[in-house]
Parts: C-alpha cells; sequence; structure tokens
C-alpha cells in the first residue's frame, strides 16, 4: 500500500494540487498522479465513495474530506488555512479535471487569491477525447468547450444560437436523461444537416462515438435509449448563408406558430442562419 508521509509543517506553506483522474478507463491514473494523491495530507473528493474506489486501485490510503458543490464554499476557507499552515491538499472530482464542469474552480481561486501554491497534474479531459474521437476537430483544432447547457430559459436559448452561429467546433456535455432534448434543440437552431458525434462511456468498455447529421442523431437516440454520459460534438457553422428579409420574417413567423415568442424565434432564427440577432431583431420589431 502507498500511504501518506508528507506531514504539514506549520514553517512553510504547503500547496493546492490539483489531479486530472480516469474518466473511465483507471488505466489512465498516471504514476505522478498516484504519487501526488499519496503524499497528500487529504484528497478533497467530489464524491468520497467514488474517489475510494480509485485509491483503492492505486493502493492509496489517504484520508478524504468530501468536496461537492454543495459544500464547497463552505469548507473552503479551512482548506485554505490547511494549506498556509503547511498542509497539501489534492483536489479531486468524479472523473477527468476539477473544475471544468466539476467542483473546484472557488477552492483554486481561493487559494490563489491567498497567494498561495497551486500544482495542476495532468490527467484525461471528456471534451478532448471526444473531439479527438470524432474527427471534428477540424483543421486548425480550434473548439469551444460549452460544458452543460442551462436546462431552461434565455439563457440556455443564448447558448444554443451560440453553438449554431458558432465558426469553430462546439464541445457539450449532457446527462443521458437531457440528451434527447438537447440534439433535438440543436437540430432546430443549427438545421438538420450540420454533423455532430455522439460520444458516450468514454475510454470504457462499452464506448461508443457516433457521427452523422442532427437529423439522423434525432432518429438514432429515439430508436436505442440514452445509457451513460455524453458528449456531443457540434461541427462549426459553415457561414452566413444568402438569405433575405422575407425568409427570415417567415422562419420567425414558423417559430412562433409553434409555440416560441417572437423574442425566443428571432434567437432560434439567427443561429439557425447564422445571421446577426439584431437583424433578425430589427425585422421582427422595426
Amino acid at each position: 500500500m502507498t500511504r501518506a508521509t508528507a506531514p504539514a509543517d506549520p514553517a512553510r506553506p504547503g500547496r493546492l494540487v490539483v489531479v486530472g483522474t480516469p474518466i473511465g478507463n483507471l488505466g489512465d491514473l498516471s504514476p505522478r498522479a498516484i504519487e501526488a494523491l499519496a503524499s497528500a495530507d487529504v484528497v478533497a473528493s467530489e464524491d468520497t465513495r467514488r474517489t475510494g474506489r480509485l485509491l483503492a486501485h492505486a493502493g492509496v490510503t489517504t484520508d478524504q474530506l468530501r468536496l461537492d458543490a454543495v459544500v464547497e464554499r463552505d469548507r473552503t476557507p479551512d482548506l485554505v488555512d490547511r494549506i498556509r499552515t503547511g498542509g497539501t491538499v489534492a483536489l479531486v472530482s468524479d472523473a477527468g479535471m476539477p473544475a471544468l464542469s466539476d467542483p473546484g474552480a472557488h477552492l483554486i481561486r481561493s487559494v490563489r487569491g491567498a497567494g498561495l501554491p497551486v500544482e495542476v497534474v495532468p490527467g484525461p479531459f471528456a471534451a478532448a477525447v471526444a473531439l479527438v474521437a470524432s474527427g471534428l476537430c477540424g483543421d486548425t483544432g480550434r473548439f469551444t468547450f460549452e460544458g452543460f447547457l442551462p436546462r431552461r430559459g434565455s439563457e440556455r436559448a443564448d447558448r444554443l444560437a451560440a453553438v449554431a452561429g458558432s465558426g469553430c467546433t462546439s464541445v457539450l456535455y449532457e446527462s443521458p436523461h437531457r440528451v434527447a432534448a438537447t440534439v433535438a434543440a440543436l437540430r432546430d437552431v443549427c438545421g438538420a444537416d450540420r454533423q455532430v458525434a455522439l460520444c458516450r462511456e468514454l475510454t470504457k468498455l462499452h464506448e461508443e462515438v457516433w457521427v452523422g447529421s442532427l437529423d439522423m442523431a434525432v432518429e438514432h437516440l429515439e430508436a436505442q435509449p440514452a445509457r451513460g454520459e455524453f458528449v456531443l460534438v457540434v461541427d462549426p457553422s459553415p457561414g452566413p448563408p444568402e438569405v433575405d428579409d422575407a425568409a427570415l420574417r417567415a422562419a420567425v413567423d414558423d417559430e412562433v406558430a409553434r409555440g416560441a415568442s417572437r423574442r425566443d424565434a428571432a434567437r432560434l432564427v439567427a443561429g439557425r442562419f447564422g445571421v446577426p440577432p439584431n437583424r433578425v431583431k430589427r425585422l421582427v420589431d422595426p
């Protein structure tokens, strides 16, 4: 067994070590990550049960402290004090890199703000794995990481419109319970022919990377139950199409007839056609 061996030294500041962990395959845990977890005084974990299995796999017996989104702000001051007095805190999330659609950002900012050192041990990042596996990363490799979209409201509509009009590949996370609705919404704003990759169970035994049009993706998800967390990779906008004002007005009227407010319809149409939102708003409300 690998045991923690570095006691806190109040004479010198400690450090926060942000540790990337496997997104599925435990074989992806690096020797450096194991050493960081073993030499820490405590492991701050999003889910202590899940991290406990990872630590057991690596033969590490370091104590854990729960640090999920519910308690992160309350427990951060104590952890900063612990680091200030010489302790080493290892920060992990359930999978991948902490602070990227996972807890940890507040703790990292607070440690930095206190003038204390932050070290990062790189690890797997589901967005990058999906991007490469999909083949949709393009020649430049530029992409926008959207994480999880808001579940409802104008903020969600704005983010969907941003994906539709983006000139680079977009990467999103989604749960199995909401992926079908999100893909259908992407089809509405991006158009039926835009290419998308549905990536699930990455690095695991039943890994699946499905690539096709958004229209086909809706049918694919209707035909089989969605299981596992998804990463969606959406092709860039092909650029503003040649579209006249009459066509934009007709598209807005069509969205309104389907139940959207005129404001939301304007956002949807602007994203779908890749035109400035203000142009559509002027047509809707001159």
